[in-house]
Order: structure tokens, then sequence, then C-alpha cells
């Protein structure tokens, strides 16, 4: 068998590797065009930040590794010019010299990946103006850093955007984001964004939404961006991060299979339109894990689980990709943002029926020192319960509820199961009930009709039926801030007041974050009232409704 594998990053080295464990006898070949191989694209911009401050870090496997330990034959600085599916086999370029020369093989892995989107505007080429994709990119980009300029500015809000943003200012640089859409990180729900938007000004980031640059122009101190509401910026470097394009011109002109947004079509083995080769990572189009539709998402982890799978192909140890569940996460300062699964926007877009439940819970014990608070938001089926998605912002512990949920919605686990799941406790690490668990009995509760509640959303829409707005917190928290027209009886006066509520209108009750809401429901529905709790309290109205923060442009 001669396997060659084209790029030698993420997928390309993860397929080589076990393709190498699966077979000694094989040949094997990495074919990379740049310099480096299997390096950690995922921490550039925290070398650029200095808080990954040496750069062989960066380097998971060494060159030589590759060629003593795995006995790998790798090309670096060598482009696969084209492909031969007749003649099985690829003309190769050496970069460095020029020449040419042919390759036979007998299967291909591509593993080309994808490379920053660079719009054709004026100005787009000159000094000072970057994309981050490899070690030499950062290279530059943190020597421009190094200089002390006074200003940076980031074209694009997504993770790669947010994540260079927060670095610059860890250097001391002031930095702006540029982002065309009305929301940081267009894959989550635009709610979500609120307590991101938040973090970002704390922490000294200005944020230009629904904005974009049209034109860029030499100064005489940097660079200025004309903007598309009129205005302008000035900055000695702008780093573009509005997107990436799948690298696949070996796959158009060799007559592969690709789907509207070019990413290459494969089935389940990784396998394209020609059975014989392969492809993995950011340059495929697969399908999204709940709802089996196309899908390109640009993440390393289903990058290296992919290059696995292909390699197991090749060597007849077959195991089918599950698809992508889109599972990601993100620091953004001292706070953290993640998601797995479907997101509102997608389920509303397929059409299919769900609901939603917030929760605001502590990571750990309240009476333990040091516990900080998150929102997570859940969505399910509310006929079987079973997990569809969550998006969660807090600070520590995310990250575990997250991975939790993430597995849950493979194992295609319902709310109910969360009720019962039974995870690892100490005051330090969590709680009794856990979020988890909080998830399974808030959104379990809905579904057996224990629990009505109404979405902050649908609190908004006009309707036939008159609403009573029942604020059941404090005196001073109410004063604190709350629902437009809503009437303020503290939970512990409600029962003796109940005289004061109209029975002839549909009662909204609502608290901080909903548990003494779903309380006040229960005793006014037992008392002859129409209730529903607001989902989530006060706090995800806030996320709805944003305090005024000052001007986002």
């Amino acid at each position: 068998m001669k396997l060659l594998i084209v790029g030698g990053i993420a997928g390309g080295a993860s397929a080589a590797t076990r393709a190498r464990r699966l077979s000694e006898d094989s040949e094997i070949v990495i074919i990379e065009r740049g310099p480096d191989v299997s390096f950690a694209n995922c921490g550039l911009p925290y070398h650029i930040g200095e808080e990954i401050p040496h750069r062989e870090s960066l380097l998971i496997t060494q060159l030589e590794r590759l060629r003593q330990r795995y006995k790998l034959d790798v090309r670096t600085r060598t482009d696969v010019v084209a492909i031969d599916r007749v003649a099985r086999s690829v003309t190769l370029r050496n970069l460095d010299t020029g020449t040419q020369s042919q390759e036979s093989y007998d299967r291909i892995i591509l593993a080309t990946g994808a490379a920053p989107i660079r719009l054709p505007l004026p100005g787009i080429d000159l000094p000072g103006i970057y994309s981050l994709r490899t070690l030499q990119d950062m290279d530059r980009i943190k020597a421009a850093i190094d200089a002390k300029p006074t200003h940076a500015v980031v074209i694009g809000a997504g993770f790669i955007g947010l994540e260079l943003a927060e670095n610059f200012l860890r250097r001391g640089v002031p930095t702006t984001i540029i982002e065309l859409q009305n929301q940081v990180l267009p894959p989550l729900d635009a709610e979500m964004t609120t307590p991101i938007n938040e973090t970002l000004r704390k922490h000294g980031v200005e944020l230009r939404l629904g904005d974009s640059a049209v034109g860029f122009a030499q100064i005489s101190n940097g660079l200025k961006i004309t903007l598309k509401s009129g205005g302008t910026l000035e900055a000695e470097l702008v780093v573009l991060g509005i997107g990436i394009r799948p690298e696949n011109r070996l796959a158009v002109e060799s007559g592969l299979e690709v789907g509207p947004r070019g990413g290459i079509r494969v089935n389940r083995h990784m396998q394209t339109s020609d059975p014989s080769i392969y492809a993995v990572g950011d340059v495929v189009e697969t399908f999204a894990f709940l709802s089996g539709e196309p899908t390109q998402v640009p993440l390393a982890g289903p990058a290296n689980r992919q290059g696995r799978l292909a390699a197991n192909h090749v060597f007849g140890k077959s195991r089918a990709y599950r698809g992508t569940q889109g599972t990601a996460i993100l620091r953004i300062f001292d706070r953290t943002v993640a998601m797995t699964g479907a997101t509102e926007q997608t389920l509303e877009r397929l059409g299919r029926t769900y609901r939603k439940i917030y929760i605001h819970p502590n990571d750990h014990a309240g009476y333990f020192p040091g516990a900080q608070s998150m929102s997570i938001k859940l969505l399910f089926d509310p006929v079987t319960g079973r997990i569809l998605g969550a998006q969660a912002f807090g600070g520590s512990g995310v990250d575990k509820r997250i991975d939790i949920l993430s597995v849950a919605i493979q194992a295609a686990m319902t709310v109910q199961d969360l009720e019962e799941s039974e995870l690892a406790y100490a005051p330090p690490y969590g709680s009794a009930k856990d979020p988890i668990n909080m998830l399974g009995f808030v959104a379990s509760g809905l579904i057996r009709g224990e629990h009505p509640q109404i979405d902050v959303d649908k609190l908004d829409q006009p309707t036939d039926r008159l609403r009573f707005v029942l604020d059941v917190r404090t005196p001073e928290e109410f004063q604190g801030g709350h629902l437009p027209n809503s009437v303020n009886i503290p939970i512990e006066e409600l029962r003796q007041r109940l005289s004061e509520l109209p029975k002839d209108q549909e009662i909204v009750t609502y608290c901080q974050v909903g548990q003494r809401g779903y309380l006040a429901t229960c005793i006014l529905n037992a008392s002859g009232f129409h209730a529903k709790n607001l989902s989530g309290g006060y706090r995800t109205y806030l996320l709805y409704h944003p305090r005024c923060l000052g001007p986002a442009n």
C-alpha cells in the first residue's frame, strides 16, 4: 500500500501516524506545502499574547520524530500541482527549487485545510494587514505587536477574532473589533452573546457591530480603515478574521464532488466521490450529527477524528463517522463561552419543534468560597425530551457542563436522564444538585406540565389575553431593575396578598433566576389563578434586553 497524505497539520498528521500503527510495511508520504508539520494552530493567538511564551511549544511533533519514530516520508515545502486519477499519480513541485516530479499512489488522503478569506477590497494587500493561519503568519503579527502599536483592528468577531483581541489587550494594545453581523460569535444564539459583549467592553475592547470595512489606505502612521457606516478608523495593524474557505483546488481540478460552500463531499468513511481518495478536516463537507444535513464546521477535534477514521478505512478497519456536533469552547478574558449541538436558529431553520430553558447556577456549592455563576441554555424535544443543543457562559465549570451535555447528545439522552445523572460532588467542585441535574429538573417539569413557563421572547409578542407581570423578588431587587409594568409582591408575602391579583388574566411570575418564580406559579395555580413562570427569570430577561452599556459603535 502506498498512501499519500496531502497536508501535514491536524487531520493529516493524525491520519499518517494512525496509518503507520496499522501497517508497518506500507509506504506513507506526507506532502506539506509549508515548512512545518503537526503544529498547534489553535495555540497561535496565545503565543502572540505571550501566554504561551515559547514558540517551540506549538510544535506538537518534531519533523525528525515523524521520520524516525513513525517511518514517514515527510516532504515539506512541496506542493501538489495536480492529481491524475486515471494513472493514480500526482504531480509535485518543490517550492524551493521549482522542480517537478511524479509520485504514484494507491490511496490519497486530502487534508489541505482551509485558508482565511481575503475579500477583494481596495488596499487589502497593503503592509500591516494580516491573516492568521501558519506559524509564519503568527511570527509576523507578533512582531507587529512587539513594536507596541497604539491601536489594532480585528475584522471579524468569530473565535479567532475574539482570541486575537484578548491577546492584543493582554499585550497592552488597544483593540477594536469590527463585525458585519449584529452580534459577536455568529454561531451562538444572539441573546447568549450579551454577556460576551459586556465582558469584552469591560476589558477595554471597542465593539463595532453591524458594520464592515470597505477599504484601506496607507497613512503616515499606519492604516486608515473606511467603514460601511461612513466612519473611519486608524490603526498600525489590521488582522482579518472574517472566515475561512476550504482549500479545495485539487479536488475541483480533479473532478471530485464539492458542496455549494466548497467543502469536498465525503461519505461516512471520509471517502470522496473517488473511493481511492479520502478527505478530512476543514476542507470537507460532512453532516450534522442531529439533523444529518450537510455542514462545514472547522474544528480541530473533528479533523483529528476524521484523520484516524480515514486511515482506519484505508487499512480495512471500517468505522463510520458519526457526524459533526459542533462542540466548541472559547475563553474570553476571565470568562468562558461554550456550545454543543443545535442552536435555536438552526432548529428554526429546520422547522423542528423544540422547547428551551435557561438556568443560572453556581459552578460549585454557594457556601464554599469562590463560587462563580454561569448561564446555561438547553434546547430539547418537547415530546421525547431528547437533548438537542446547549450553550453556556460563565466562569469556572462551563467546560465541564458542556462536555457532559455533548456526551448526552451523542448518547441520545433525554432531559429526564439528566434528572438522574450521578455526578461527582464535593463543595469545591459542584453541588449536590449539579447544574446538569437542575437542567433536567426544569426541562422535565416543563414536559410533565409541572412547570408552566413562558419564554422571554414570547413575552414580547402581542397576545389576545391580558397579562399581569408579577415580580416576586425583594423590594431591593425590584428597585435595582425590573420588567416594564411589573408589580412587586415578594414571595414571602404572596399567600397573604392573593386578593391583589386578577383571576381573569394570565399571570407571569418572575424572580432573579427562576426558582422563586416557579414556587409562585405553584402557589397561584393551586389557588385558582392561571400562572406561568418566566424562564430563567430576570437574568434571562437581561440577555434579551441588556442594560445600556454605551454605544456598540
